[in-house]
């Protein structure tokens, strides 16, 4: 009788996690609020909000046109100076999707505003779809595309580079092309959707921005991220990382691929203040 109930009591545990990492989690998703103490961000900058929507995967299960519609609302929601995209804006061969034209993801993403700008880099699905009909979507709707490229932001008395990074297993990942587009002595934004272009980034840069990894998307206590697609396993899998001085920070986005699963790691848009440090 025991056993049974045992037996009874951890197939209903199996089920309700299996339904919440199946279907309650990658259907929702968060504004998730961040500060970052960024050494040698200049005051003038101090407080600037970036959105950072990464790895939508328009398509993947729960990820359709109309979840779009409704991040890009909560993105213009929370009121962001700066937004990025971080790549990965289709999905092929998920289980249980469908597959999304650019051009219909690039007419939703038209909406998303901001006073310093919206501007993208290209990720990995995006280059095995259609690396140049992404981009001409994307700038068809007036966002720029910044695959190793720079431009000026000014605000004020708020002036930043920003640099695109192209992605590091199917762009060019030029770094050193990227940055040589920047004004000496001018504060470094860098962005790029794989993070393992991170050890490659100078000291220069204040801080570099990411997706990708999807923040492994099931996460185990006392276990860990069982799958992070990238060389250095968990060492850049999400969040804030700091080496040598040097800034990284990986959005955990907002689609799935491969599986359509999350557990523990919820779909996030993510939302950074940048402050100053001292050093």
């Amino acid at each position: 009788m025991r056993l049974r109930a045992l037996i009874l009591t951890l197939g209903f545990c199996t089920l309700v996690l299996v339904i919440w990492g199946f279907v309650v989690e990658p259907n929702t998703f968060r504004n998730e609020n961040y500060e970052l103490t960024i050494p040698r961000w200049p005051a003038a900058c101090n407080g600037i909000r970036v959105a950072v929507l990464s790895d939508l995967h328009v398509g993947s299960p729960f990820n359709q046109v109309d979840k779009l519609t409704k991040i890009v609302e909560a993105t213009q929601h929370a009121k962001p100076q700066l937004i990025l995209l971080a790549g990965d804006f289709v999905i092929q061969g998920v289980l249980g999707g469908r597959f999304t034209p650019p051009e219909e993801i690039a007419q939703t993403l038209r909406q998303l505003s901001a006073p310093l700008g919206v501007w993208a880099v290209l990720g990995n699905h995006d280059w095995w779809f259609d690396a140049p009909r992404v981009q001409r979507s994307l700038e068809a709707v007036g966002i720029p595309v910044l695959d190793d490229a720079a431009t000026i932001i000014n605000s004020d008395k708020c002036a930043f580079s920003l640099v695109g990074i192209s992605d590091f297993w199917e762009g060019r990942h030029d770094v050193r092309k990227a940055l040589a587009l920047t004004p000496e002595a001018t504060p470094i934004l860098a962005f790029t959707h794989n993070p393992d272009v991170f050890p490659d980034i100078p000291t220069s840069v204040n801080l570099t921005i990411a997706g990708h990894t999807h923040g492994g998307q099931v996460y185990i206590p006392l276990i860990g991220r069982l799958v992070v697609p990238s060389y250095y396993g968990e060492r850049y899998a999400i969040g804030h990382v700091v080496e040598q001085g040097r800034h990284l920070f990986v959005s955990s986005g907002l689609g799935t691929s491969i599986v359509p699963v999350r557990f523990l790691v919820p779909p996030e848009i993510s939302v950074i203040t940048l402050l100053s440090g001292n050093s």
